[in-house]
């Protein structure tokens, strides 16, 4: 008998091994930022945002155009520029641009992302900065970021100031 349930007991302590580590991306979003957001409108998103983690000392604002739901202007301090595919943080500018959202499906298939088009300067190749960003919102809060590591709280995220 005890040979039948070693085997379980085993499998049974992987799993708890794995519970802490073995997450979805929307799981490790929702556990330290609130759940992903599949529908947003411009007022929901404009306002003031400061970098977290990997993101501090950056500064984005978000102005919502009249006429234009979903768009509006966009500022940034201290943007990092580099090849977002291979994790890499570049020189910083200041720039300035426009934003548009891309609402999302359903909470299980996708979620809602902020564009970025940088007007000024005009240096940039597509992949040369980050210019989409996931969208997460919970307890009052919302923030910003770029998903690198579906397994991990984002590193590179900005919060809403005045939540």
């Amino acid at each position: 008998m005890a040979r039948v349930a070693l085997p379980a007991a085993a499998a049974m302590l992987a799993l708890l091994t794995c519970l802490p580590s073995c997450t979805s991306a929307s799981t490790a979003v929702e556990g330290c930022m609130g759940r992903q957001a599949v529908g947003v409108t411009a007022g929901q998103l404009a306002g003031t945002y400061r970098g977290e983690g990997d993101a501090k000392g950056v500064k984005l604002t978000l102005t919502a155009s009249q006429g234009k739901p979903g768009r509006g202007t966009v500022t940034v301090n201290d943007w990092p520029t580099g090849d977002w595919y291979r994790g890499e943080l570049g020189a910083a500018f200041d720039g300035t641009g426009t934003w548009a959202v891309v609402q999302g499906g359903t909470p299980a298939t996708e979620s809602a992302r902020l564009s970025l088009s940088f007007t000024t300067p005009r240096r940039f190749l597509e992949g040369d900065t980050l210019d989409s960003l996931s969208i997460a919102e919970g307890d009052g809060r919302t923030y910003l970021y770029a998903d690198d590591d579906p397994d991990i709280c984002p590193a590179f995220r900005l919060r809403l100031q005045g939540d």
